[in-house]
């Protein structure tokens, strides 16, 4: 009631700007959302289902057995065209791998370096230090070796794409023979996921394709959603953390709300509990 009647006394050019701000704030917000529509509504791809993704709760951390698992698929399977160039191989410390497990594997990779005293540039093994290698030396060799397309780097695919993991998971699973009608030119396949439906990468998983150091059955869906969980965690190695981090602040100020409420009433009942009386002049004089 106190906001009613405060608004009435408002100023016409005082509510003229509060109207004019709401109407455009509005309009430019219906405007982003109808263009996002749009996008969507001219993309000639699938529809992406929905999948239930562990790590997708506000509170919910990733699958770190499915993390490890992912590091298998995408070594055996993933690393022969597309890389993940921003990522080292101390990162994978304790999470993928312990530290003698990570060093054996960086020791398998002739990292170039150099120059060496003479000028000369060398190889030598990897370190922990280094960045995982790149399947090719550049974007040529790389198109050269797929027909034409360039496999991307997958560091930070999971939010390079619009519905992220749906999205991957569903390219993944998604190849099928081409519906009559549909022609695809040499070293094409279909999927349905694909804009155009034409893709220039082969079908990657199958069931078994891989045998997990876990035991863990590798069906082609499993694969998928591991390769997924650990592409997931390059994009935000700090997920779980970040998630501890907010509920550890949702706690404290929650506790500090409680005591700023209670101060608030202390300090202020006195005040907004008193009554103030008003005697009339006449009063006195008499």
């Amino acid at each position: 009631m106190k906001f009613f009647q405060a608004a009435s006394r408002w100023s016409r050019n005082h509510k003229f700007f509060l109207t004019s701000f709401g109407v455009l704030a509005g309009g430019g917000s219906s405007l982003i959302y109808a263009l996002e529509q749009s996008i969507h509504a001219s993309n000639d791809a699938a529809h992406v289902a929905k999948q239930k993704w562990n790590h997708n709760g506000w509170f919910d951390t990733l699958d770190h057995a499915s993390v490890r698992r992912g590091w298998e698929v995408y070594k055996n399977v993933c690393a022969a065209c597309h890389s993940i160039e921003y990522l080292a191989y101390r990162e994978l410390v304790g999470v993928c791998l312990t530290e003698d497990e990570a060093k054996a594997e960086a020791a398998e990779q002739m990292i170039d370096d150099g120059p060496d005293e003479t000028g000369a540039m060398y190889k030598r093994p990897g370190k922990l230090s280094d960045i995982i290698p790149k399947p090719y030396p550049n974007e040529e060799a790389g198109r050269y070796a797929n027909g034409g397309a360039y496999p991307p780097d997958l560091t930070y695919i999971t939010q390079a794409r619009i519905d992220g993991e749906n999205y991957i998971f569903a390219l993944l699973t998604g190849y099928m023979d081409p519906p009559a009608g549909i022609s695809l030119a040499e070293n094409q396949h279909y999927n349905p996921y694909f804009p155009g439906g034409a893709i220039g990468m082969a079908q990657a998983l199958y069931d078994e394709i891989i045998e997990y150091g876990d035991g863990t059955p590798a069906t082609q869906s499993q694969c998928a959603k591991d390769v997924i969980t650990f592409l997931k965690w390059c994009a935000e190695p700090e997920h779980d953390t970040r998630k501890l981090f907010a509920m550890k602040a949702f706690t404290i100020l929650g506790v500090l709300n409680l005591v700023v409420w209670y101060l608030h009433r202390h300090y202020w009942s006195v005040l907004k509990s008193r009554k103030i009386l008003q005697s009339p002049k006449s009063l006195f004089k008499k």
